[in-house]
């Protein structure tokens, strides 16, 4: 489908003309998993997808991980109900395997050729949809638990599955016509190089803020190769909204993921002075610090488009503005200022 309420970039080589933000669904996913947001509200999170796509968002990314299935139930039953010409893009991610009897234990990376078929057999059914638009690989396989970190030797697991082994899987799901398009998430330059000289990697999908620039070489890398680039958590997961304090986070539900992570921890005195810097950028443009923030992320080069969650449809307005939002170079030198005194994150500061 195509917007013509939002500013639209071709997503790589694909044939998807996408808008330049598009709705995220890890947060909607609910409780009770071990990357979980705290407690969400169901008819809420449709209700927040549905008006999303009312202001013209034409994709929405999600994972099967997300909730333990729950999150791509959801949008399925967000966009059941709509024309075919009506229905967003719709992109999800494989490679994170669940135990059902350990819900709350961490996802184990696993992109084994027959999990992968069987996961995407088990997307399609929740998602309601005969094809998925951008099939994505969620991390690297490492055979091991998702906060694996290896033995500090840069070994890696006996159980893992080879990457030449997985992209040649999802190579092979495109050429079925079961996916649209194939993407990899959280790759680094030399794992995409490796995928690009099996199959084509139509779009990557980086972690990327004002606060986590660390992916910048992986985003060069795209630009380079014709790939398509969605950045994730370009609001470092609600810290670059404007609405966030030391008491907000001292207040968030243990069942929250936020609360042991060290944005949240040692480095939200940094983070937090980077959101500040922001208000007068943010009020010369009439938008807010999230379209501010996230503006910032559109304007850098090879960047197609930004991944923004909500769990309300107020906050979908609180973000939307950011794709109409251009930033001078004033702006982003501004920026580049406030993000190297504010101490905050690390990698480049200007685009």
């Amino acid at each position: 489908m195509t917007s013509s309420h939002l500013p639209i970039k071709r997503l790589g080589r694909t044939d998807m003309d996408i808008t330049r933000v598009g709705f995220g669904s890890w947060a909607v996913s609910g409780s009770g998993w071990h990357f979980g947001w705290g407690a969400t509200d169901d008819s809420e999170s449709i209700a927040a997808i549905r008006h999303a796509l009312a202001r013209g968002v034409n994709w929405i990314d999600t994972a099967a991980v997300y909730g333990l299935g729950h999150s791509e139930e959801l949008v399925g039953k967000a966009i059941a109900d709509l024309p075919e010409a009506d229905r967003p893009y719709i992109f999800t991610k494989v490679g994170l395997v669940w135990d059902p009897d350990d819900p709350r234990a961490a996802p184990r990376r696993i992109m084994k050729p027959a999990s992968v078929r069987r996961e995407i057999e088990d997307s399609l059914r929740r998602l309601g949809v005969e094809r998925i638009d951008l099939y994505q690989v969620h991390w690297p396989d490492t055979g091991e638990s998702l906060e694996y970190a290896g033995d500090g030797t840069g070994a890696v697991s006996p159980n893992a599955t080879p990457l030449e082994e997985y992209w040649q899987v999802m190579a092979d799901l495109k050429a079925e016509g079961k996916v649209r398009a194939i993407g990899l998430s959280n790759h680094s330059p030399q794992q995409l190089a490796a995928a690009e000289r099996i199959a084509h990697v139509d779009v990557i999908q980086p972690p990327f803020s004002a606060i986590n620039r660390s992916a910048a070489v992986e985003i060069a890398w795209a630009r380079a190769h014709d790939t398509g680039v969605i950045a994730y958590s370009p609001l470092q997961s609600g810290l670059l909204t404007g609405a966030f304090s030391a008491q907000r986070v001292a207040s968030l539900p243990a069942d929250d993921w936020r609360t042991a992570h060290h944005d949240f921890t040692t480095g939200l005195p940094a983070n937090l002075r980077l959101a500040d810097a922001l208000r007068p950028i943010a009020e010369r443009h009439d938008a807010s610090v999230a379209a501010a923030a996230i503006a910032w992320v559109l304007a850098w080069p090879g960047i197609t488009g930004a991944i923004v969650g909500a769990r309300k449809p107020a906050q979908v307005d609180g973000w939307i503005g950011a794709a109409s939002v251009e930033l001078t170079r004033a702006d982003l030198d501004e920026i580049a200022t406030a993000i190297t005194r504010s101490g905050a994150g690390a990698g480049p500061a200007h685009p």
